[in-house]
C-alpha cells in the first residue's frame, strides 16, 4: 500500500466528499451518510493520508453540527441567523479546502 492509500481507499474518500458536500446543498442527509463512511473508514486504513482525510471530514461534520443547534437555539434572539450562515460558510469552506488536498494528494492537519 502506498503512502497515499489504495484506490479502493481513494474511492471511499472521493464518495465522503462527494456525500459531504451534496449535504451542504441539501437538508444535510447526505453528510450524515458522509460521516458515518468516514467514521467506519477512519480505523479501516492503514494509509495516514486517507486516515488524515476522514478525520478530517468526521471533525467538520461534528464541529457543524454543534453549531447548527447552537444557532438555532439562538435563533429567537435574532443572532441564530447569523450563526446559521456562517457555519455553512464554514462548512463548505472545510469540504473544499479538503477536496483540493485530496486532489493535490496533501494530507489534512490535526
Amino acid at each position: 500500500m502506498t503512502d497515499k492509500g489504495s484506490e479502493e481507499d481513494r474511492n471511499t474518500l472521493l464518495l465522503s466528499y462527494i456525500l459531504h458536500g451534496l449535504g451542504a446543498l441539501s437538508s444535510g442527509l447526505f453528510a450524515v451518510a458522509g460521516v458515518i463512511v468516514s467514521h467506519i473508514k477512519t480505523g479501516d486504513t492503514d494509509s495516514d493520508f486517507i486516515r488524515s482525510h476522514h478525520s478530517w471530514l468526521t471533525r467538520t461534520f461534528w464541529w457543524a453540527v454543534l453549531w447548527f443547534v447552537v444557532s438555532w437555539a439562538t435563533i429567537v434572539i435574532g443572532i441564530g441567523v447569523l450563526g446559521l450562515a456562517i457555519t455553512t460558510v464554514w462548512y463548505i469552506y472545510r469540504v473544499i479546502r479538503g477536496a483540493i488536498n485530496f486532489a493535490e494528494n496533501k494530507p489534512m492537519p490535526g
